[in-house]
């Protein structure tokens, strides 16, 4: 098994560095942010960094790099407060993918991609009409990480759309059903598929499957 010190890492070359950190921590969530500002000029932008943050009450997290550059995602969410997070879906990975091109802030990334904005309960950010999964969100809080001088974003989930379909009784999504994909590092998409789902794990009881019968 190959090992790397830190001592290394700092040595290595900008783009491999980058390659190797972002993909050695595991899949990420692949996901649009879409934004208006309050001129009206609609903008999305791929985010691997998104996470939850707790379900009562509904909350996401994401990261934004340094803003020593512009980041409209950003600037329109703290001038409008509200944002969509779209779940990419395997039959929209090219066009998701460009939207991480460095559009000027009055060029559209949907006009661009060739993505379409979807405008659902008089919601004030666009949602992306290809995605399955899609959650209309309300800017909260940041917080200053130091350390490398990015800010976690914390935001309330408001509204949720998805195909009726992929969800089991007990409220669970089935995202393999949606087609929702996973980012290695920056610039690979993956289609998981479920192995298996489990029920509460609880000390000295055995692990119980939901879909195995032999397990059960």
């Amino acid at each position: 098994m190959k090992h790397i010190e830190a001592s290394e890492i700092e040595k290595m070359e900008k783009i491999f560095r980058l390659n190797l950190i972002n993909s050695c921590t595991g899949y990420k969530s692949a996901n649009l942010i879409a934004t208006k500002s309050k001129s009206g000029n609609p903008n999305v932008a791929v985010f691997s960094s998104i996470t939850h943050m707790g379900s009562d009450p509904a909350m996401l997290g994401f990261v934004t790099r340094p803003l020593n550059v512009s980041r409209n995602t950003y600037k329109n969410i703290r001038e409008t407060s509200y944002f969509t997070v779209n779940h990419i879906h395997e039959k929209m990975i090219e066009q998701a993918h460009h939207t991480a091109a460095k559009y000027d802030e009055d060029i559209s990334e949907f006009y661009k991609t060739g993505l379409n904005e979807e405008y659902l309960d008089d919601f004030h950010a666009p949602y992306v009409k290809q995605s399955e999964v899609k959650l209309g969100c309300k800017y909260l809080n940041e917080y200053h990480i130091k350390e490398n001088d990015t800010l976690l974003v914390v935001a309330a989930i408001e509204h949720i759309y998805f195909d009726e379909g992929i969800q089991m009784p007990d409220g669970w999504l089935r995202l393999d059903d949606a087609g929702t994909v996973a980012i290695n590092g920056l610039d690979g998409y993956s289609l998981p598929s479920l192995l298996d789902r489990f029920h509460y794990a609880r000390p000295n009881q055995e692990v119980k499957s939901f879909f195995s019968k032999e397990k059960n």
